[in-house]
């Protein structure tokens, strides 16, 4: 009888059923890193969603076959352990083709009409003292006849361009930056960098992706340039978009994902200067997290494991 370990059935707000054979179910809201190995002893699958499982979990867990991931970014697990003992993985695909891209365009819009920074002036009672009917304290930037670099794709980053164009934006495809042959339909990354008004990040985060993005590349982007990132934290250089905005290097930018999450006292992306800028929204992860967005993941997420236990896995990372 397979044995079910859920270490975070506080990640999602869900009807999460349970799967059509035989098993023993067993979950907790939240799992740290230290108490993986001890809930997941004797559990033939695992269900996880952002506590790690690095390659020493992996060899203490001798009954572990199946990691279903609740979510699509793999980086949390160690697959090259994983598969050196036979153990498939498998994530969740497409689940939120349209809530991450209204995020992104939600961000997008946000800061393009500097709509924070009106707030806080009519707040201030700016309008009302102002003596006409409008004002002109903060510029407003039309989507229409920019221009969105787009660095990664799949079914959110195409989901980005289906909004991104209806709005009349034209789209650059970035090439990845080591590749030197750009592909058809592709832009080099150095001239997306440059030319676009908006960049908008949907890459996994690996090895390459690591601080793809940091003081080189905020430099080389337009001074009005807007960075959105709702794909993982890592693939940006914290600190040195911490100084882009400060010191005026790009426009502005939009993130859902930090390199740590919840993030820690001190992190550079939370200090309250920082978020007091008109020009930097941070929301907590929570692009991919619209109700049905959250039903369908779950749905997913027992549909993969079932898939496993009938002899035919799918969604397989490895």
């Amino acid at each position: 009888m397979q044995r079910i370990v859920y270490l975070e059935s506080a990640s999602m707000i869900a009807d999460v059923r349970r799967p059509s054979f035989a098993h023993v179910w067993e979950e907790y809201p939240r799992t740290s890193p230290e108490q993986v190995v001890d809930r997941l002893a004797g559990a033939t699958i695992a269900i996880i969603n952002k506590v790690p499982l690095p390659a020493a979990a992996v060899h203490a867990l001798p009954d572990l076959k199946m990691v279903a991931v609740a979510a699509t970014g793999t980086n949390i697990v160690d697959l090259e352990a994983c598969k050196a003992r036979g153990i498939v993985v498998s994530n969740i695909r497409g689940y939120a083709e349209h809530t991450v891209p209204e995020h992104v365009l939600a961000l997008i819009l946000a800061l393009s009409r500097n709509l924070f920074a009106w707030r806080a002036t009519v707040q201030a009672g700016g309008w009302q003292q102002s003596g006409q009917f409008c004002l002109f304290d903060h510029p407003i930037r039309d989507l229409h006849g920019a221009t969105l670099g787009l660095i990664g794709s799949g079914s959110l980053g195409n989901g980005v361009v289906r909004l991104a164009e209806a709005f009349g934006m034209r789209v650059l495809r970035a090439e990845r930056r080591a590749t030197a042959t750009v592909r058809p339909g592709y832009t080099a990354f150095a001239e997306v960098l440059a030319e676009a008004d908006v960049i908008s990040l949907h890459c996994p985060l690996t090895p390459e992706t690591l601080g793809l993005i940091g003081e080189a590349e905020l430099r080389q982007m337009k001074r009005s340039a807007l960075l959105i990132n709702t794909a993982r934290g890592g693939i940006v250089d914290e600190p040195a978009l911490v100084r882009a905005l400060k010191e005026g290097w790009i426009g502005g930018a939009g993130f859902d994902v930090l390199s740590a999450e919840p993030p820690p006292a001190g992190h550079p992306m939370v200090d309250p200067e920082l978020l007091a800028l008109p020009n930097f929204l941070l929301t907590p992860h929570v692009a991919w997290a619209s109700r049905p967005a959250m039903q369908a993941l779950a749905d997913q997420l027992i549909a993969n494991i079932e898939a496993f236990v009938a002899g035919t896995p799918q969604n397989r990372v490895i």
